[in-house]
């Protein structure tokens, strides 16, 4: 990859720095993380303040690469300030969703760029249809698949709550980054129409059943 975009580096470097802000104080820590109890008391904020720290050093390293690989291709198809809104609104949405499916959970509590990186990663696959990943950097696989089989394992995620990840959160961000992408620039409708009907299969299911995941 040549020379990164400016707001790719600024952003990460906003990621780097609050995260190590948070590494060495607790206190910072927790009162900007995402927290049901406390958000749903007023400190909105969270929704947003919780996108820039990370649990640890290797947490940040996984966002952060994966927004290096993503964030320059979305730029090029749609512009710095359309990219900030996609990515900013895919942190949102991610919030959004993560409150929606845990409402009743007080305690839940949870960090991360997740959201933000997994709407730049669909915006990324929505405007690069032909994209090719490699699963574990060596086994290649459709952009689309990936989305598809992400969407599903968020889904799956959240119903068993597997492991300390926010599925909830990267479930919501790559909505986020669906939706945001499809009213930004429109021109994917007929450009890659077919692409836009397979991914939001996997989203209209998600609404569909969320009322019965919620209750899970």
């Amino acid at each position: 990859m040549g020379n990164l975009d400016i707001i790719t580096v600024v952003i990460i470097a906003i990621n780097v720095i609050v995260s190590f802000k948070g590494f060495s104080d607790l206190s910072f820590f927790n009162k900007n993380k995402f927290q049901i109890s406390a958000i749903q008391q007023g400190e909105k904020h969270r929704m947003l303040t919780s996108g820039f720290l990370h649990a640890d050093q290797t947490h940040l390293f996984l966002n952060m690469l994966t927004l290096y690989f993503f964030a320059d291709a979305v730029i090029y198809q749609v512009g710095r300030v359309n990219f900030l809104i996609i990515y900013l609104g895919s942190l949102i949405a991610g919030s959004l969703i993560a409150m929606s499916f845990h409402k009743k959970e007080p305690f839940y509590s949870a960090v991360g760029a997740s959201g933000a990186v997994s709407g730049i990663l669909y915006a990324a696959i929505l405007l690069n249809p032909n994209m090719t990943l490699y699963l574990y950097f060596a086994l290649p696989i459709p952009g689309y698949l990936f989305a598809i089989g992400y969407l599903l394992y968020s889904v799956y995620g959240m119903k068993k709550q597997l492991g300390n990840i926010g599925h909830s959160a990267h479930l919501g961000g790559a909505v986020g980054g669906y939706a945001l992408t499809l009213l930004l620039h429109p021109s994917v409708f007929s450009t890659n129409k077919m692409l836009v009907i397979i991914l939001a299969i996997p989203i209209v299911l998600l609404f569909v059943f969320e009322d019965k995941l919620s209750k899970l």
